[in-house]
């Protein structure tokens, strides 16, 4: 795993940078599903299988490198603690389900910004990462990952079904596009349900800060597509960045309207956050998200200039129960985690502020 002893390495370095959007959305995700042809997917797989399946994935990953020539490195989940395997999670590195297993692997590049889930809910899941709204960048290097397997290993492909998957709604291109939107504006006028809807209505689908299964913290949400069957890879990727800059742009004209409507009291309920976070001795996982959700909020509408919005990236991992115990060096009960919680907020905002001055 990358060093953990310092509160900015909480951030994997793609998600230090500002990409297109980055305003509203914080990273894009491409994710690839695949499964081999000779061998049982990971449902009926039993124990032998499982490792001969990581010893199959792993060496057709050797030699691969990324566009700076630097290697995959392979963790198996068996050599990392629970602890280590939630800050993972907490990274978005791997998926809850992943962690989970009894038998299987992550490969991840030295950035961080290409993983590989081995024996997930598939034999295979490669996924790319990149900052703000940079859904294409990360399906091109995805697919470049997936051809090279492609050649070591016998993907399952029917000619009229496309890549066959373990879930049903995954069969096709095997691909999920997703993208992390932080939406305080539509969420504070009460417009999140109708996004929603119309999400669903396009064929999308919005989930919490970790994926299916999750709730949503800080005015986070996951989009991603609903379906791969029946349509291209880039005729999904076009159609999520299509819908995403037009909920990025109602996002920014509501924080706009907010701003003239509420004037003085928002600008108050923005600097009441900012004073909490910047002076409380105690503060829960809950708490700190919707407070730094509203600092966030006021660094984009200039409210808070004396502060970059990669704070609010840094602290939205670093808070994060598994990643802040793990920080620290040492297990901890909900209160002295909610202590040195509120000490590495006080910590990051002063360090955030002198950058800046």
């Amino acid at each position: 795993m990358s060093a953990l002893d310092a509160p900015g390495n909480a951030l994997s370095s793609w998600m230090r940078g500002d990409g297109p959007s980055s305003d509203v959305v914080l990273s894009s995700r491409i994710r690839l599903a695949r499964n081999m042809r000779d061998a049982p997917y990971p449902p009926r797989l039993d124990r032998a299988g499982a490792e001969a399946v990581v010893a199959r994935v792993a060496e057709a990953l050797r030699g691969w490198t990324d566009e700076s020539g630097r290697p995959l490195r392979v963790v198996r989940l068996d050599a990392l603690s629970p602890l280590e395997r939630q800050v993972m999670v907490e990274k978005h590195l791997t998926s809850p389900a992943h962690v989970r297993q009894a038998v299987g692997a992550l490969a991840l590049s030295e950035d961080e910004s290409v993983s590989v889930m081995i024996l997930e809910e598939d034999h295979v899941r490669i996924q790319c990462l990149a900052a703000g709204l940079q859904l294409r960048p990360a399906l091109d290097r995805a697919l470049r990952l997936d051809a090279a397997l492609a050649e070591r290993l016998p993907w399952a492909f029917d000619a009229e079904w496309g890549h066959l998957t373990t879930c049903p709604t995954n069969v096709g291109t095997g691909l999920r596009a997703s993208v992390m939107v932080h939406l305080p504006g539509l969420a504070m006028a009460n417009q999140i349900p109708g996004v929603l809807m119309t999400l669903s209505n396009n064929g999308m689908t919005a989930r919490g800060l970790y994926g299916e299964g999750s709730e949503s913290a800080g005015n986070l949400f996951q989009i991603s597509n609903a379906q791969s069957l029946g349509r291209a890879e880039g005729e999904i990727v076009q159609r999520m960045e299509e819908a995403v800059r037009q909920l990025a742009e109602r996002e920014r004209s509501v924080r706009e309207r907010l701003l003239n409507q509420m004037g003085e009291a928002l600008k108050d309920r923005i600097w009441r956050a900012y004073g909490v976070l910047a002076h409380a001795r105690r503060i829960s996982s809950a708490e700190a998200m919707e407070l730094l959700s509203l600092l966030r909020l006021g660094i984009d509408l200039h409210i808070l200039p004396q502060l970059d919005a990669k704070v609010f990236n840094e602290l939205i991992v670093a808070t994060r129960p598994a990643f802040l115990q793990h920080l620290t060096g040492q297990e901890a009960g909900p209160e002295e985690r909610d202590v040195k919680r509120a000490s590495l907020i006080r910590a990051a905002l002063r360090r955030a502020e002198a950058r800046a001055s």
